[in-house]
């Protein structure tokens, strides 16, 4: 299992940056591999239950998430049952006016398809990635 931690400070209320990761369907839109989310339904937790398609190193792979966790505007761990095995914890914390964002993302890179050689590369590219995806969603909400 590999992990990549990220925190980052954005000047947004943590209620409105909680409020657009609730929605699956933003993803794409501060996602740059994430290529589609369909199928969205809302569980009896409050999470979300969604399909998506994402491109990991010119491969793409289809999975289902799934809410674990759901502390409105504070806490979301979200699980990927298929595709590609992994977990994102994203934590919302208010601090000086803004929220302080940490995700903690754990995965399993698909040995049998990208092959044991590539787990360097790989994990290079999902830690641009992440950078990538929360500094898109701190121009999002900031603008």
């Amino acid at each position: 299992m590999t992990t990549i931690e990220r925190t980052i400070h954005i000047e947004a209320p943590p209620e409105k940056v909680f409020s657009y990761i609730d929605d699956p369907l933003h993803l794409p839109e501060i996602w740059p591999s994430m290529v589609e989310v369909e199928d969205v339904e809302r569980l009896p937790n409050g999470g979300r239950r969604y399909e998506w398609e994402y491109k990991m190193a010119g491969i793409h792979f289809e999975g289902v998430s799934e809410t674990v966790t759901y502390e409105p505007g504070r806490h979301v761990v979200e699980k990927n049952t298929a595709g590609i095995p992994s977990t994102f914890d994203w934590t919302f914390t208010p601090e000086n006016g803004g929220t302080r964002l940490e995700l903690k993302t754990e995965y399993e890179i698909p040995h049998k398809v990208l092959g044991k050689f590539a787990e360097p590369f790989v994990r290079k590219l999902n830690e641009r990635e992440a950078d990538t995806v929360l500094a898109n969603l701190k121009d999002r909400m900031e603008s």
